[in-house]
């Protein structure tokens, strides 16, 4: 089983739980801009083969924080597709 499947399927029971407007608010949630720029400069030296150890690391939480949220934001625009066809 895929890790995005394992994910998805921990995620069930918590999407269940969104209200309206927090789902809303969570299909709106980006990094700030201090998160986004570090996330850039370590994706920029993984292009380039230029992370150390430490980097490497840092830059796999990134990912899969990331994954975590996207999972979560997609379920959340479940929720509200759902709502707007009821």
């Amino acid at each position: 089983m895929s890790n995005a499947t394992i994910l998805d399927r921990f995620l069930d029971p918590v999407a269940s739980l969104l209200t309206p407007e927090v789902a809303e608010r969570l299909v709106r949630f980006r990094a700030d801009a201090d998160t986004q720029g570090r996330l850039d400069e370590l994706a920029e030296k993984a292009n380039e083969g230029l992370l150390s150890d430490d980097e490497r690391r840092e830059y796999e939480t990134y990912i899969s924080v990331i994954d975590f949220v996207t999972v979560l934001q997609a379920k959340a625009r479940t929720i509200l597709e759902r709502r707007a066809t009821n």
